[in-house]
């Protein structure tokens, strides 16, 4: 030991490694391995030596590279990603060579050339965390980057890292970098002089969005005017989802005709993600194809395919504005509710308190309720203007009365109520507030008067809003109006076919064929609700509309399962969990159980 050097030092550390190197060694073993030796000969060795780094170590998939500065880490790391993602345009994906990268700052034990320590453990740690061709920083990292290089940096919040005694904040940042601090790390003008990147706009603090031009694949120019036009369509169409932020079509048709990298738009116009897309036009047919891309990423998280006839170019416009606003305001509320539960409680602001409650209606828990309600009420202490969070917590009262799990119900009615009111009141031009007011007021309190003028006024504002029509089916259903009923959740179900909430759409729809005496329709709802949904109380309709479709064995079987559940329901105590207008509405109901065998007292 005595030949040994051992000393400390701070630096910046790189952990890399080669994104399913196994099944690419499985692959193509020798053909692998010379992919990597020229991207080490022509890529790697050269960024990092212009980087000021030393390549510590590598083993067969991975590399360890210190650096003298942060800065210059992450800037390496972003060029090698950059250039990385250029050379696997063209590359089938089963082929690519994609590195994970993870950078740290800490002291590090020195030996014999070789480094250790925490702040290697945590690099390395941080790599594993990394998507293929993506970059996790820790929070010393990005503090020490921050103004110096203009870096798309997303919060992934505080991280357990394997063998790491405390939680690591962590980032994850975008390769597309240009240094403040002393260069560019990429682009050159036409002198030969490095361009410096525009800094990248903050996002703003709700999901961001930018629609950008489609492009025409039909290869008739007089097609553009309906690619166009149905872009501007869909912005329309996202425009009014209240909590969305989105670019206005004078700035995302400034790409128009450009070869486009999402990440660069992303930072350039200050967004989260992108929609991108294409129409194609053969005869008296279209296609159009559209993706919702995350801009920090690259990774799709969405994308789907319209085709009909062109008999009415404007129907078609609007059909698939419609779809595609009511399927992206679902998936990028499940997204971004991902992104709030990463947050440490302590950071949480109104709008991720808002988005983790949210997240607690689909565990359908007693439990999961009490927490909702917490988080909702302290969205509403952080911003007492937040319409929404005022509707979400009115609806949560509803789902707890609709459950059976109020403690005191003529209080919390009370109070679901209350808060309804002034979700309406605040959110005169949020739509999403106006329907959970409506929806809530229905079945709070039956109040069918205020909750149609509410949900009408949701669909005034966004006709793309699926909780707003499957309120409204609801709303009809009372009204008794069946067949408005059945027409307007058959739109909600169109706008968000995998809805956590459909079985609630398919209990209504239930509901209405049943009070316009088709029972085999209501009982085939019935069947969807419970395959969507096994906790929905429907026995009480599949009862009613067996008995009266004059099938008694069924009826007195779900009646012999509903008295299981309800021993104390008798006709003399029979309600609805809804108002019903019309008073021969609720005799057939009480008729069709009466049948079934639900004993008078």
């Amino acid at each position: 030991m005595s030949g040994e050097r051992v000393e400390r030092r701070l630096a910046a550390i790189l952990a890399a490694d080669v994104a399913g190197y196994s099944r690419l060694m499985g692959r193509d073993e020798a053909g692998t391995l010379a992919r990597l030796k020229a991207l080490r000969r022509e890529l790697i060795d050269p960024t990092v030596a212009e980087h000021k780094g030393r390549i510590v170590k590598t083993t067969g998939d991975g590399l360890l590279i210190e650096f003298p500065s942060v800065v210059e880490a992450v800037a390496c790391a972003a060029s090698v990603q950059q250039e990385m993602a250029e050379r696997n345009a063209d590359v089938p994906e089963d082929r690519r060579i994609e590195f994970r990268i993870g950078i740290n700052s800490g002291d590090v034990i020195v030996e014999d050339g070789d480094i250790h320590g925490d702040g290697v453990n945590i690099a390395a740690r941080l790599e594993a965390l990394a998507e293929p061709g993506g970059i996790c920083v820790s929070a010393i990292v990005h503090d020490q980057v921050q103004g110096r290089l203009d870096c798309a940096f997303e919060d992934l919040g505080e991280q357990s890292l394997k063998n790491i005694a405390r939680p690591i904040r962590v980032y994850r940042v975008g390769s597309e970098i240009g240094s403040r601090a002393s260069r560019p790390l990429s682009g050159v003008d036409a002198a030969g002089t490095a361009a410096v990147q525009p800094a990248a706009l903050p996002l703003p603090d709700k999901p961001s969005i930018a629609v950008l031009p489609f492009q025409n694949m039909s290869g008739d120019p007089e097609q553009e005017y309906f690619v166009d036009g149905m872009v501007e369509e869909i912005i329309t169409a996202l425009s009014r989802i209240r909590w969305l932020f989105v670019i206005a079509r004078n700035s995302s048709f400034t790409y128009k005709g450009q070869a486009v990298d999402v990440k660069r738009v992303g930072r350039e116009l200050g967004v989260r993600y992108v929609l991108e897309g294409s129409v194609r036009k053969a005869g008296g047919r279209v296609r159009i194809t559209g993706q919702l891309i995350d801009t920090a990423t690259g990774a799709h998280i969405w994308a789907d395919r319209f085709d009909g006839a062109l008999d009415d170019v404007f129907e078609l416009q609007d059909q698939v504005a419609a779809s595609v606003a009511g399927a992206i305001g679902p998936k990028l509320e499940q997204v971004e509710i991902g992104r709030a539960k990463r947050k440490p409680p302590e950071n949480l602001d109104a709008y991720d308190c808002y988005l983790r409650g949210i997240a607690e209606y689909y565990p359908a828990t007693k439990e999961a309720s009490d927490e909702m309600l917490r988080l909702l009420c302290r969205s509403i202490e952080l911003d007492p203007g937040f319409a929404s969070a005022y509707g979400m917590a009115a609806w949560c009262y509803t789902w707890r009365k609709g459950r059976g799990w109020m403690s005191d119900p003529a209080h919390e009615a009370a109070e679901g109520a209350r808060l309804a009111r002034k979700a309406a009141a605040l959110g005169k031009d949020d739509a999403l507030a106006l329907a959970w007011a409506g929806n809530s007021l229905l079945f709070l309190v039956g109040d069918i008067e205020d909750a149609a003028a509410f949900t009408d006024q949701a669909l005034a504002l966004n006709p793309n809003l699926a909780v707003a029509w499957g309120g409204s089916g609801w709303i009809k259903v009372s009204l008794g109006e069946p067949d408005l009923a059945i027409d307007h959740l058959a739109r909600a179900m169109r706008l968000s076919p995998f809805d956590p909430i459909t079985a609630g759409f398919h209990t209504a729809a239930a509901s209405a064929h049943f009070f316009a005496g088709r029972y085999d329709e209501a009982l085939a709802s019935a069947a969807r609700a419970f395959r969507e949904n096994p906790r929905f109380p429907l026995l009480r309709t599949v009862a009613a509309a067996n008995a009266l479709a004059g099938r008694m064995e069924e009826a007195a079987d779900a009646m012999a399962r509903l008295r299981q559940l309800s021993p104390e329901l008798r006709v003399s105590n029979l309600s609805l969990p809804f108002p019903l207008k019309r008073a021969e509405d609720f005799a057939k109901y009480r008729e069709g159980l009466r049948l079934a065998g639900l004993p008078e007292e």
